[in-house]
């Protein structure tokens, strides 16, 4: 299992776009993807799960997988992260 913590440095937060991308991109990997923001945990691969946070510009989350390609994925939605989803 892998957790790592980001911050949310996009000026508009968690929308429906950014949503999409990571659902997408986690939806490749056979590891088990949450995220925690909070005291809620939601099944990352969810797009309702996901939009469910509400996470605004400045949140901290949490990002937790479990499974074989664990690292991989990890890898891949922090770096959607740090790219600010391509909006800046």
């Amino acid at each position: 299992m892998i957790k790592k913590t980001i911050i949310i440095d996009n000026q508009l937060g968690m929308h429906a776009r950014p949503a999409t991308m990571i659902v997408k991109a986690a939806s490749k990997y056979r590891a088990e993807f949450k995220i925690k923001k909070d005291d809620t945990e939601i099944n990352g691969k969810s797009i309702m799960g996901v939009m469910t946070l509400a996470a605004e510009y400045g949140s901290s989350l949490e990002l937790i997988a479990d499974g074989v390609d664990e690292e991989y994925l990890i890898e891949e939605i922090a770096e959607l992260f740090a790219s600010k989803f391509g909006e800046e």
